[in-house]
C-alpha cells in the first residue's frame, strides 16, 4: 500500500475542509457571532496550514489504486469527523467532544440524527455549518476536491469508486475528471434551484439556504425545533417533498435528460422501482392514518412526505410518526433499509441492490422448481454480472452483521429495544430520526459518550459502504 500518497491526498482533503470554513466565518461576521467566528476561523487555519505543511513535498510514487482509494476515503472521513467537529467544541456552541463529533459525522455523513436539544440557539453561523456539513458529505468530501483539484484520471477513477454509493460507479463522460465536474453542477443547479422556490414560499433567506442544503444532501439538519413543520405551508411541504425525491435519484439520469436522452432516462428500472416502493408505502400510510387526521387529503400530505423523507434518507419531519398506528411505523422502519439509487445522494442499501437481491432470491426458487433452467439476473434488460450479483450479497451479509453487532453493543447503553435497534438502523442507513426516544421530536441526548462514538462509527460504515473502513483494519499478506 501507498501510505505516502495516502497521508498526501489525506492532508489535501483536510486543507479543502479548512478552506470550505470560510463560509460558515463568513455568517458569523454578518451577525455578529464573536466566539464562533473565533472558532471556525481558528479551525480553519489551523487545517489549512496543515495540509499544506504536510503537502509541501509530493511523494515521488504517487500510484493509487482501489486498496490506496480505500484507504483515503476512509481515513479522509474519520479526520474531517473530528477536525470538523473543533468549531462546535471551541466556541462552547457543543461544550462535550463526544457530542460535537457526533454531530459532525451526522452532518458529513448526511444521517441527520442530533444530540441538540434546543436547536435554535444555536448562533447562525454553527446552524450554517451543520446544513453545510450536509451539503459536503451529499456528493462526498473526496468529490468535492476531485471536482476542484487537478488529478490524475486512472486515481480519480479509484477515489470515485472508494467514496461512491451504490454497487458500481462509472463515467458520464471520456475522462472520470470531467464526469464528477458535470455531476456537481447538476448537484449545484439543483440546490439553487430548491433554494429559490423556497424563498418564493416565503421562507427566510438563511432558513432557505440551509434547508437547500440539506435536503441536497439527504441529511434532514434544520435550523428550526420542529424541522419542516416548523413552516406550517404545504407549499413548503410539497417542494421539500419534490426535491427530497430528486436527490434520491441517481445522477447519471440528469445528465442524458441533459444530453437529450429524456427519454431513455425514463426507462431506468432503477427509479421506477423507487417511484413504485414511495407510491405504495404513502397509499398504504395514507389509508392507514386518515382517522388521525381527519382528511384524505391532509393525511396524504403528511404520508408523503413521511415516505419520502425516510426512503430519501433526508430526516426531516412535519408530523411525529411515533404517534402513528404500528402499521404505518412498520412501513417507514422498512423504508429505512431501501434508501435511494445507486448515485444519489441518498442512503440505505440502496434501489439497485434490493433489486438485485430480490431477482436473485426469484432465480434460485426457479432454479431449485427447475433444475434444469437457465435464469439470469437482469436489470434494464442487461444481465448483471456473477460478480456484482455476489458482490450485493456478500454486502448484504456483511452489513447485516455489523448492524447485528451494533445493536447488541448498544444494547449495553440501557435504552428500550425500539430505540436501540432504530438507532443502530438509522445511524448505518444514514436517515436520522428512529422511533421512541429517537423520534423526530426527540434527540440522541440521552445516549452515553462512548454509546454516541459507537453510533457515529455506524454512519461512517453506511455512508462508505463498509470497506473503505474495513481496509484500515486488514493486513496484506506479502
Amino acid at each position: 500500500m501507498n501510505h505516502k500518497m495516502i497521508f498526501y491526498l489525506t492532508a489535501q482533503i483536510v486543507r479543502a475542509v479548512g478552506i470550505l470554513m470560510v463560509f460558515p466565518l463568513i455568517v458569523a461576521g454578518v451577525y455578529g457571532e464573536r466566539p464562533s467566528a473565533l472558532a471556525f476561523a481558528g479551525v480553519g487555519i489551523g487545517m489549512i496550514l496543515l495540509g499544506t505543511v504536510l503537502t509541501l513535498k509530493k511523494p515521488k510514487d504517487t500510484s493509487v489504486f482501489t486498496r490506496e482509494g480505500m484507504a483515503v476515503v476512509a481515513v479522509a472521513w474519520i479526520a474531517c469527523s473530528f477536525l470538523g467537529a473543533l468549531p462546535y467544541f471551541f466556541s462552547g456552541e457543543i461544550p462535550n467532544l463526544a457530542d460535537a463529533v457526533f454531530e459532525t459525522a451526522s452532518g458529513l455523513t448526511t444521517t441527520g440524527s442530533t444530540i441538540l436539544t434546543d436547536i435554535e440557539s444555536m448562533s447562525k453561523s454553527c446552524l450554517f455549518w451543520r446544513a453545510f456539513t450536509h451539503f459536503i458529505g451529499g456528493m462526498g468530501v473526496l468529490i468535492l476536491m476531485l471536482a476542484i483539484l487537478p488529478q490524475s484520471d486512472t486515481r480519480t477513477m479509484h477515489l470515485v469508486r472508494a467514496e461512491s454509493a451504490g454497487p458500481t460507479a462509472g463515467k458520464l463522460v471520456a475522462k472520470m475528471s470531467s464526469s464528477v465536474r458535470i455531476l456537481y453542477g447538476i448537484y449545484i443547479a439543483l440546490t439553487l434551484t430548491e433554494m429559490i422556490l423556497l424563498l418564493c414560499g416565503g421562507m427566510p433567506f438563511f432558513d432557505a439556504i440551509t434547508t437547500a442544503f440539506s435536503t441536497a444532501g439527504t441529511g434532514g439538519f434544520s435550523c428550526r425545533a420542529g424541522s419542516i413543520a416548523d413552516y406550517g405551508s404545504a407549499y413548503v411541504d410539497g417542494v421539500v417533498t419534490v426535491f427530497m425525491l430528486l436527490f434520491s435519484v441517481n445522477f447519471t439520469l440528469y445528465f442524458m435528460v441533459v444530453t437529450g436522452k429524456g427519454l431513455q432516462a425514463l426507462k431506468n428500472e432503477e427509479l421506477h422501482v423507487l417511484l413504485g416502493i414511495a407510491a405504495v408505502a404513502t397509499i398504504l400510510i395514507t389509508g392507514n392514518i386518515t382517522s388521525v387526521y381527519g382528511s384524505l387529503l391532509k393525511a396524504f400530505r403528511y404520508a408523503s412526505f413521511q415516505v419520502m423523507t425516510i426512503i430519501s434518507t433526508a430526516g426531516f419531519a412535519t408530523a411525529d410518526y411515533t404517534e402513528w398506528p404500528f402499521f404505518s411505523q412498520t412501513i417507514l422502519m422498512v423504508l429505512m433499509f431501501v434508501g435511494g439509487c445507486a448515485g444519489s445522494t441518498g442512503g440505505g442499501l440502496k434501489v439497485m441492490r434490493i433489486m438485485v437481491l430480490f431477482k436473485s432470491a426469484l432465480k434460485e426458487i426457479r432454479c431449485t422448481l427447475s433444475p434444469r433452467s437457465v435464469v439470469v439476473v437482469k436489470c434494464d434488460g442487461r444481465a448483471v454480472p456473477k460478480e456484482v450479483v455476489h458482490g450485493i450479497g456478500y454486502y448484504f451479509i456483511v452489513f447485516m452483521f455489523l448492524l447485528a453487532v451494533s445493536v447488541l453493543l448498544l444494547g449495553l447503553d440501557g435504552h428500550d429495544v425500539p430505540t436501540t435497534v432504530t438507532a443502530v438502523i438509522t445511524c448505518m442507513n444514514n436517515v436520522g430520526p428512529g422511533l421512541n426516544e429517537i423520534g423526530p421530536s426527540g434527540n440522541f441526548a440521552g445516549f452515553s459518550a462512548w454509546a454516541k462514538l459507537l453510533l457515529s462509527a455506524d454512519m461512517l460504515l453506511g455512508r462508505l459502504e463498509i470497506y473503505p473502513l474495513l481496509v484500515l483494519f486488514t493486513v496484506r499478506k506479502k
